[in-house]
């Protein structure tokens, strides 16, 4: 148990039997009346944020989140394997588990999996991910617009646009906050 006055960013607390992450919160002290705390929470589990206020000073439940740090192995049909690189034990997940992370998931790509009493509730991914362009249309001459893009088909099917200068067998960065392109490998 914690006090709500020892909240801080990033903590993990039981609430009406979700798991929650305290994204920010905010002591308040109004001229009359008692102190409380303000608090935007997000769900582990959905991913939904909600805010809500708590007493100063109430206790409440804090979570206990193990995060193993697994390689990401293969995809067959809508199961997916991963690895813990400490003691090679592995892993299924389903793929509506993962939800939008799954289209970032190439071979060997490491990822902090996060659980809660033995259950998986979510996965981290990297901020950004290298991968191969399988295929895109070579840039037309003359077309020099300012930020021309076009659409590229990457190795784990995903779709995104890039520059024109970018080619097949090329490798990209994206970023997996936005799925969109960062920079040339």
């Amino acid at each position: 148990m914690i006090s709500s006055n020892d909240f801080k960013n990033g903590m993990t607390i039981v609430l009406d039997n979700n798991i929650y992450t305290i994204v920010e919160f905010q002591h308040v002290k109004p001229g009359k009346g008692a102190a409380f705390v303000r608090t935007k929470l997000k769900n582990l589990k959905t991913g939904s944020t909600i805010e809500n206020t708590f007493n100063a000073g109430v206790k409440v439940e804090t979570a206990r989140i193990d995060k193993k740090q697994m390689q990401f192995l293969y995809a067959m049909g809508d199961t997916y394997y991963f690895m813990n690189m400490q003691d090679y034990e592995q892993i299924e997940l389903d793929k509506s588990l993962l939800g939008d992370n799954a289209k970032y998931l190439k071979e060997n790509l490491n990822v902090d999996i996060t659980f809660y009493e033995g259950e998986m509730i979510g996965i981290n991914l990297p901020d950004k991910i290298e991968m191969k362009v399988i295929s895109t249309e070579p840039a037309v001459k003359g077309n020099t617009t300012n930020n021309a893009m076009k659409d590229a088909t990457l190795e784990t099917g995903m779709t995104i646009k890039v520059p024109l200068f970018i080619n097949q067998d090329e490798g990209v960065v994206i970023s997996t906050a936005d799925g969109k392109y960062v920079s040339k490998a």
